[in-house]
């Protein structure tokens, strides 16, 4: 960190040690969290979701296609998120840049990993012909903690996210009109939790983001399995860390279920 950053991290850490943060939160409080799903009217799935002050968006298309080689009965998930130049003013237009994919990554293996989709019934012919499930998601204003809004999205998205009904004969197969819901059998939820000095606090802020030692993001399931974590910085953890961070990981993902299960705020 540069000297500007350390002295902004000291105030920061002034501020955490009396058991609050700069906007008033708890340390293992997150934002207010609102999500509104059928965002997008030609979309097979929508939603938008705000934690505080930061916004995403994430789309859902189904589309026909070629399984994999190795996975010839499973239908396919593709997950890309895009960081809006407008968002931030230290976002770039043009490609998406190591960070956009690396978020993109954290989304895709938590919904991947959990098995959530049961990939099975997205085929639609054996070898020949599977549903794509491409998950678009844009980060629309940012104010920290992008992952854990672009993981409710998306999530929020598949809920509510319809597949056109199909008959097939033979190698062929023709949609019918009636559609049904996509099948998911979990909903894993990212909760992400940032190191600053000694404290561990959740749903970080962009300017304790700046300011952290160490982020890491923990996608866990209602059981309490993790299907997937991701630390980024250079900071360390001790073991304790890393109790607390599951636990809060699992607390928090409970709360924010919580939230997809009523569909909204």
């Amino acid at each position: 960190m540069d000297s500007v950053t350390l002295l902004r991290q000291k105030d920061i850490i002034s501020v955490l040690s009396t058991g609050t943060r700069v906007d008033g939160r708890k340390l293992d409080q997150y934002r207010k969290a609102n999500i509104r799903v059928g965002v997008y009217e030609k979309a097979d799935g929508s939603a938008i979701v705000s934690l505080g002050n930061t916004v995403v968006v994430a789309g859902i298309k189904l589309e026909t296609g070629e399984p994999f080689p190795d996975t010839p009965n499973e239908g396919v998930l593709a997950v890309n998120l895009e960081l809006l130049p407008h968002a931030s003013p230290s976002f770039e237009p043009g490609p998406p840049d190591e960070n956009a994919i690396e978020m993109a990554r954290i989304v895709d293996r938590g919904i991947r990993e959990s098995k959530s989709i049961k990939s099975s019934e997205l085929c639609i012919v054996p070898g020949k012909k599977v549903w794509i499930v491409y998950v678009d998601i844009s980060a629309m204003d940012h104010d920290g903690n992008i992952v854990d809004a672009a993981g409710l999205a998306a999530m929020a998205a598949l809920l509510s996210c319809k597949i056109p009904d199909v008959r097939v004969e033979g190698e062929e197969f023709l949609r019918l009109d009636t559609k049904k819901p996509i099948p998911l059998v979990e909903k894993p939820v990212p909760v992400t939790v940032a190191k600053i000095g000694d404290y561990l606090v959740v749903d970080p802020t962009l300017a304790e983001e700046e300011v952290s030692d160490v982020k890491v993001t923990v996608t866990t399931l209602e059981s309490g399995v993790v299907s997937s974590i991701q630390k980024s910085g250079s900071g360390t953890l001790t073991e304790d860390d890393v109790r607390k961070i599951y636990d809060l990981a699992l607390e928090k993902g409970r709360e924010l279920r919580s939230l997809l299960s009523a569909g909204g705020e």
